[in-house]
This record gives structure tokens, C-alpha cells and sequence, in this order.
């Protein structure tokens, strides 16, 4: 068996996530803006195909049991990330042909769309796995931080360097700075995974036969884990109550606080700082304890849930304290409830992977990569709708507001409740060892 994996090692697959934010993120923000502003299309457009790729991450599982029954992470990681290359491509080629030939590009940004959800479902599901399966149980919280911060970097980076690289824009331009992101993130991937996973240990024919159960069979076993069915449903809960913020933030600051674009813009950003804050604090601390931090993920997960959700609550009040309520401080804090709860799920997520079944670890991460891929796809939707809703219902626009924020506060509270549950001990335990209470 292969030594785990030191500090240098986890960096190195944390440039794999660093690759795969770089090209989303081009696809997610500034082909939305050149649809939206350059070619004067509806902002519904990119939202749906935008849709398309969560809509593909349901997959996830599929994936998963593939890398599951080929015994090997590596080539799922390379050609994920291959296939959202090329899909990163097409969309910027897709983009620019809208303007000449509406129809053909759209037709083209369809096919790139389902690429990229296809891409990052294969290379992200088989990341975690190999992340889980090579790192030591004492730095798997860190070893998570770690990764989702590396992520968070590639969004940094592509963004500003890109940004500027694309100004003044044309559409020869926009396709030139694609490319070059694709290009460069396959080298980080590839030099990030090579020779980290090493080979896969033999096994007789008669065994690997047996061992390649058909794929609805692998799901519904994991299913039946109730393990894993409980922490899906977790996952499903946080990462909708996490994604309903995100495009009522803005405009909430803007309606009720008369912020304008730029102030809302910078609180939105201090927001997301506050996310990586979180998840920097978790890192910290589960690289000083450790051990000891492993056994409290748990509550550090349900606490960073509460916590956001208290802080919802307050946003909720906040319109009766007027223009003197500290809104750069809470939205700072509900970053940093965000970031603490999602680094520790993710680490418990990796805790848990190798929990259950043998040999379904990939269906497992795959079909919680696929709870949130959905709950992103719905949080988002649902959010805005919400607001729409309840200001036609109530009249009032801070009332609406107000409504949303406790809902989804009731939301996180839900999800802290059943991660609460996840990982005691029972008196007649399953067949599959559990994992170790506080």
C-alpha cells in the first residue's frame, strides 16, 4: 500500500481543481456577459444553458461507478477534464458565431454546454474519490480546505488575467483566450494527477467478473446505505439553502439599502471573502488538530449551517433597523458560515466516501456530487422566483425579501438537524463500519 499523500502531494491535485474552476468559470461569466451585452441577447439564454451543464450533473453517479469498475481515477480525471476543454472551446466558438449566425451557434453552445457538464461531472467525481482514497484521515479536513480554496483561486485568476486579455473585445479574441485557458488548464491537470495514484493492484479474472455489478444495481446498494442516503439528502438541503442566496444578495441591497451597482458588487465580494475565510479556518485548524479535528467534523459542519442560518435571520430584521444596520459585517459572516459548513461537509464527504460497499466509492461521491449539482441548479431558480412571489403576495419589497431569508434560514436548520444524525453510532449497526462519534 502507498504511502498517503504529504502537503506537496494534496497541492498538486489541488491544481486539478484549480484547472476546472478556471475553464467554468470563463464559460459561466464572461460568455454570459458577451451574450447578454455585446450581442444584446435575453439574460435567459446563458441561464439555460448555463442549466444544461447542472442538468448534466446528474451523471455523476454514472461516472463514478465507471471509475469504480475500471479500478483507476486517473484517466476519468485527464479525460474529464479533456472533454470540458474542448466543451470550454466550442462555447467561446459557439459564442462568437451567435453573432453572425444566431441559430448555428446556439445549436453549437448546446453541444458545448452538455461537453462541460459532461467534463466536470467525469473529472470532478473521480477527484474527490482519488483525493479520499490517497490522503490520511487526519489531514482529509485540510486536505479539503485546501482544494475548494485552490478552486476559489482558478475563479481569481481566470477572471482577472482574462478579464483583461479580452478587453477590447472581438470575437477572434474571446476564442483566442479560451483556447489558452483550456490549453493551460489541461497542463495543471496533467502535471497535478500524474503519477499520484500509482497502479491499480491486480485481481483474477473470476473476481473482477464479479466485482462489475450492473450500474443500477451499484446505485441502489449505496442507496440502501443509510449512511449515504442521509448525507445525499444533507447535501441536498445545505447546497439549496447555500445556491438560493446567491442572486438575491445583490439586489436585495440594492432594493431595500438603495446601494448601487459598484457598493452591492464590493459587498457581494466581501461575501465570498468571507467564504474563504471559512474555509482557510477550517484548513488551520484541522492541519493544528488533526486527529482530534476529524472526530468533530460533525459538529463543525452543523454549526456552520446554524450559524448562516442565524445570520439569515438578522438579514430578515435587518430592513426594520434602517440604513444604520451593519450590512458589510453580516454579509461577511454569512460568507463565513457558508465557507465553515461547506469545507467540513466536503472533508466529511472524503471521510465517508470508503464507507459501505466496497469498490463504490465513485458511485458514492457521484451521487452526492449529483445532490448538489441539483440544488445548485434549483437554489438559483428557486430563490428569485421566491422573491417574485411573495412581493406580489405582500407589496412590499423588503417584505419579500425578509420572507425568502427565513425560508432558506428553515432550510439550513433542516440540514444542520440531519447532519446532527449523521455518524452516531446505532445499537444494531449496519454492515458497513460507522463513522467514530465526538
Amino acid at each position: 500500500m502507498r504511502a498517503p499523500l504529504g502537503w506537496l502531494g494534496i497541492l498538486r491535485l489541488g491544481l486539478v481543481q484549480t484547472a476546472l474552476g478556471a475553464i467554468v468559470v470563463l464559460t459561466t461569466s464572461a460568455l454570459n456577459r458577451v451574450m447578454v451585452v455585446e450581442l444584446a441577447l435575453p439574460a435567459t439564454l446563458p441561464g439555460v444553458l448555463v442549466g444544461i451543464h447542472y442538468a448534466l450533473q446528474m451523471l455523476r453517479p454514472r461516472w463514478g461507478y465507471g471509475s469504480d469498475m475500471g479500478g483507476r481515477r486517473t484517466p476519468w480525471i485527464l479525460g474529464g477534464m479533456a472533454v470540458l476543454g474542448l466543451g470550454g472551446v466550442m462555447a467561446a466558438v459557439a459564442t462568437a458565431l451567435m453573432g453572425e449566425a444566431f441559430l448555428p451557434g446556439l445549436a453549437l453552445s448546446v453541444l458545448a454546454f452538455l461537453l462541460i457538464g459532461l467534463g466536470v461531472g467525469a473529472a470532478g467525481t473521480s477527484l474527490l474519490v482519488l483525493l479520499a482514497a490517497r490522503v490520511d484521515e487526519k489531514r482529509r479536513a485540510a486536505a479539503a480546505s485546501i482544494v475548494w480554496i485552490m478552486m476559489i483561486a482558478g475563479f481569481i485568476l481566470t477572471t482577472a488575467i482574462g478579464g483583461r486579455l479580452l478587453d477590447p473585445y472581438s470575437p477572434e479574441r474571446l476564442v483566442a483566450v479560451s483556447a489558452g485557458v483550456s490549453l493551460i488548464a489541461m497542463l495543471l491537470a496533467t502535471v497535478g494527477v500524474l503519477g499520484i495514484e500509482g497502479p491499480s493492484p491486480a485481481r483474477p479474472a473470476v473476481e473482477q467478473r464479479a466485482a462489475k455489478p450492473p450500474f443500477r444495481r451499484a446505485l441502489a446498494e449505496v442507496w440502501a446505505e443509510p449512511e449515504a442516503r442521509r448525507f445525499t439528502i444533507f447535501i441536498f438541503l445545505s447546497m439549496l439553502a447555500y445556491s438560493a442566496q446567491d442572486l438575491i444578495l445583490e439586489p436585495f441591497a440594492g432594493t431595500v439599502f438603495g446601494k448601487t451597482l459598484g457598493e452591492s458588487t464590493q459587498l457581494s465580494s466581501l461575501q465570498n471573502g468571507g467564504t474563504l475565510a471559512g474555509m482557510v479556518l477550517v484548513a488551520v485548524i484541522g492541519s493544528a488538530f488533526q486527529g482530534r479535528f476529524a472526530h468533530t467534523l460533525r459538529a463543525w459542519t452543523v454549526g456552520g449551517c446554524l450559524f448562516a442560518a442565524a445570520v439569515l435571520l438578522v438579514l430578515a430584521a435587518s430592513p426594520a433597523v434602517g440604513a444604520d444596520f451593519p450590512l458589510t459585517t453580516t454579509f461577511f459572516a454569512l460568507g463565513l458560515g457558508n465557507g465553515i459548513f461547506a469545507a467540513a461537509a466536503i472533508a466529511s464527504m472524503m471521510k465517508m466516501v470508503g464507507q459501505g460497499h466496497e469498490k463504490r466509492e465513485g458511485t458514492r461521491m457521484g451521487m452526492w456530487g449529483a445532490a448538489q449539482a441539483v440544488a445548485f441548479g434549483i437554489g438559483g431558480l428557486a430563490g428569485t422566483v421566491l422573491v417574485d412571489v411573495a412581493r406580489i403576495v405582500l407589496g412590499a419589497p423588503h417584505a419579500a425579501y425578509a420572507t425568502v431569508f427565513v425560508i432558506d434560514a428553515l432550510v439550513f436548520i433542516a440540514a444542520a438537524l440531519l447532519a446532527a444524525r449523521i455518524g452516531r453510532p446505532r445499537r444494531a449497526p449496519d454492515y458497513s463500519p460507522m463513522i467514530p462519534a465526538e
